[in-house]
């Protein structure tokens, strides 16, 4: 069996740049020009190395969840229902307002992109996004269960709840809203949380 040669780049390097593009040009907006700028490598290498545009994007998207969305899942291990969403707001706040990275979420700003998103990407996009409804679900089912949710609270309307406040934290963010601002907004959800 013929041995390729071995890749001449730093893959987690590319992929962070390739994120940076996405993340604030969107899936449909980052043209193959932006992302070769991003990374210094040719289409060629591109599509070698990553198969298609789509490709480098779901590798791109499982790099910022690794990384920037890492928020999500310390927020899990919180005690409380109430403590699991102060986590994930405020993870969804300094996100999105990083200083180094841009403005609002990768997720959003490719769902929102302008122009039709590829069926995969936008799969893709919907794939991670029940992924999160799912296991924000999954947690806030242990906390009925262990009583810290009141009786009859569906554990799928308030992980549905969380993750619509984080988009639109996200929303917010893109537009220039301040992180000093969103945390506001964050300290004004838990006033009023629904099932509370």
């Amino acid at each position: 069996m013929a041995i390729g040669r071995p890749r001449e780049f730093d893959t987690e390097a590319v992929l962070d740049s390739a994120m940076r593009v996405f993340w604030a040009k969107g899936y449909e907006g980052a043209t193959m020009a932006d992302l070769t700028a991003a990374t210094n490598l040719k289409p060629g290498s591109i599509y070698a190395a990553f198969g298609s545009k789509t490709g480098l994007f779901k590798q791109a998207v499982d790099r910022y969840i690794a990384t920037i969305f890492a928020y999500g899942p310390a927020a899990l291990a919180a005690p409380t229902a109430r403590e699991v969403t102060r986590l994930f707001l405020l993870g969804a706040v300094d996100a999105t307002t990083g200083s180094d990275t841009p403005a609002g979420c990768l997720l959003v700003q490719s769902a929102l992109s302008p122009g039709d998103t590829a069926l995969e990407a936008k799969a893709e996009l919907n794939d991670r996004w029940r992924a999160a409804e799912e296991i924000l679900t999954e947690r806030f089912a242990r906390a009925l269960e262990e009583g810290d949710l009141p009786a009859g609270t569906d554990p799928r309307d308030v992980a549905v709840y969380v993750l619509s406040v984080s988009q639109g934290i996200a929303v917010q963010a893109s537009t220039g809203a301040s992180r000093e601002k969103l945390r506001h907004l964050v300290d004004l959800t838990l006033r009023t949380l629904p099932w509370e």
